[in-house]
């Protein structure tokens, strides 16, 4: 249901013609994305900003309908800020660090997502799906009015896919009939149903949880609730056996209500029966305006390969999870930013196509985290015996006094990105003392260095970091660009670049990947070890 006073559906590319649908034979495209979701918009971003052709097909002609995916982590921010676009999600969104867990009427405990200083981003913003889409798009709108090769085309839907050795063929419906192209590589962003999955047979692993929520935005400019998180096991209010509670732009509130499995669901979203379960929350006399609401079932699983031939899946469309922990949207933009860098590496012929094949192992582990703390979260949330639910209850009561058990009180494990830990592209972890969140695999980790913050100096390419080491003449890397920063104490007033990448010695040497994961760390410089981790890397040992 939608309030038609509250619309945040933007019409961003509306159908026109190409020259490929006429053409006397299908074109081909070096890389083709289904799907202008926040993942394929950022995928498609990505590559054009390496100077990659890339079109993307959308079955609509914008982004719209419902804020959906709410909540942004300080990972996908950073990505984003990467890309070009964080300023206008930070400037829109909602920031918050801080969350609050209760049961029935007590808190039980809060948290805070970022308790250090040094950071750039915050840990999570709320900020409507359409609206991230929409700040995605007027980056591709940027970067094309640059030079990127990136086309959008709207209303285009592909109906068949056939692979082949070097490339897939695509039959495409517009409303002035059919026609074909061809791809080099494409890359399945068309979300959790997925046409493109169901076209070539696949499926996915795993397991579905037999319950339902209801979720109601609400518009309300006299609020007393902070900007938090805040998570309601057994509510007093009885509008359902969880509730959840996040701020959005716009005086929007978010509230999710947990209602069971056994539902009518056209009874479940008739006007009056929702604006019942909210005025027993929000108590008389609150006034509000439904613009939205949906009732959505949840599954953790997951393909069982990410790469198919020509083909590779990313986002919902490879993987699914609980909404609790906002491990969807965040996870799907983790796997853009891991795919990107290798298929334009492919693409320009600067590595070998077993590349994406760490493309694939990289992101079934990070699904496979993902699935497990969301499976964990959601038992938490919904035990299914007695036994669970008296284990729940006394963790919660428990946790209101005594600090060990609150770790045990899962209202979703908030999304945090994967580590590749052993994964086939890491090179040598060889500084001594080194600080375990900045191990090779981790994404880096931001700290403050001069006027600026460490992650905005990375930027889109392999980077060799020193800190209070010199760098000299880089070691042969040709064909793969590798570019030098270089900070020292004096650069580092707070001390956190230090604290956060230094051993136990003076000095610290960094090879850092595109997407800013550690490849390989050393306590001194050798040329010859770079290169060697930097092949590696590119698997072109």
């Amino acid at each position: 249901m939608l309030d038609d006073r509250y619309s945040l559906a933007f019409e961003l590319y509306p159908y026109r013609q190409s020259p490929d649908q006429s053409a006397a034979r299908p074109v081909r495209h070096p890389v083709v994305v289904v799907g202008g979701g926040p993942v394929g918009l950022a995928t498609a971003l990505d590559l054009g900003r390496q100077r990659v052709p890339v079109l993307l097909l959308d079955d609509h002609e914008g982004v719209g309908t419902g804020s959906r995916a709410i909540c942004f982590a300080k990972r996908t921010l950073e990505i984003a800020s990467r890309l070009g676009c964080s300023g206008p999600m930070l400037d829109k969104g909602v920031v918050w660090n801080v969350g609050r867990v209760f049961q029935d009427d007590r808190q039980v405990f809060d948290f805070d997502l970022l308790p250090e200083d040094g950071h750039a981003h915050p840990a999570f913003i709320n900020l409507q799906q359409p609206y991230f889409e929409k700040f995605l798009f007027e980056q591709i709108s940027a970067e094309q009015a640059r030079g990127a090769p990136i086309e959008i085309r709207g209303r285009n839907r592909v109906e068949a896919i056939e692979q082949h050795d070097d490339h897939a063929r695509l039959d495409i419906a517009t409303p002035d009939g059919d026609y074909q192209i061809e791809a080099g590589w494409v890359v399945a962003c068309d979300g959790a149903r997925s046409p493109l999955r169901g076209m070539l047979g696949l499926d996915f692993e795993g397991r579905v949880f037999e319950d339902n929520f209801l979720i109601a935005d609400i518009e309300m400019t006299q609020s007393s609730f902070p900007t938090e998180r805040w998570f309601w096991f057994d509510p007093w209010f009885k509008s359902g056996a969880s509730t959840l509670l996040h701020k959005q732009p716009d005086n929007i509130w978010r509230v999710d209500f947990q209602i069971g499995w056994d539902i009518d669901r056209a009874e479940e979203l008739k006007e009056e029966n929702i604006r019942s379960r909210l005025d027993a929350m929000l108590g008389k006399g609150v006034e509000y305006r439904l613009v939205w609401s949906s009732i959505y079932t949840f599954q953790c699983r997951r393909m069982q390969r990410f790469c198919h031939n020509r083909v590779i899946f990313a986002g919902d469309a490879a993987h699914q999870v609980s909404p609790f922990g906002a491990r969807g949207a965040n996870s799907g933009i983790q796997d853009a930013d891991n795919l990107g860098w290798k298929l334009g590496l492919v693409v320009k012929g600067l590595a070998p196509p077993q590349l994406l094949e760490s493309y694939d192992t990289e992101r079934i582990a990070a699904a496979e985290e993902n699935i497990l703390n969301s499976t964990r979260a959601t038992d938490f949330i919904t035990p299914k015996s007695k036994v669970s639910q008296t284990f729940r209850n006394a963790v919660l009561k428990l946790a209101e006094t005594y600090p060990f058990a609150r770790p045990l009180v899962n209202s979703g494990r908030l999304s945090v990105p994967c580590v590749y830990d052993g994964a086939a592209l890491n090179g040598p972890d060889a500084l001594p003392g080194g600080p375990a969140r900045t191990r090779v695999g981790s994404a880096c980790v931001d700290a403050p260095v001069g006027n600026g913050h460490l992650l905005e100096h990375l930027g889109d390419s392999f980077v060799l970091l020193g800190i209070n080491v010199d760098l000299p003449d880089l070691p042969e890397t040709a064909p793969i660009p590798l570019r030098r920063v270089v900070f020292r104490t004096s650069d580092d007033l707070s001390g956190a670049l230090a604290a956060r990448y230094l051993g136990t010695g003076a000095q610290a040497v960094y090879l850092i990947r595109p997407d800013q994961h550690i490849t390989a760390r050393w306590s001194a410089y050798d040329p010859t070890a770079v290169q060697a981790a930097l092949m590696r890397a590119c698997a072109r040992e």
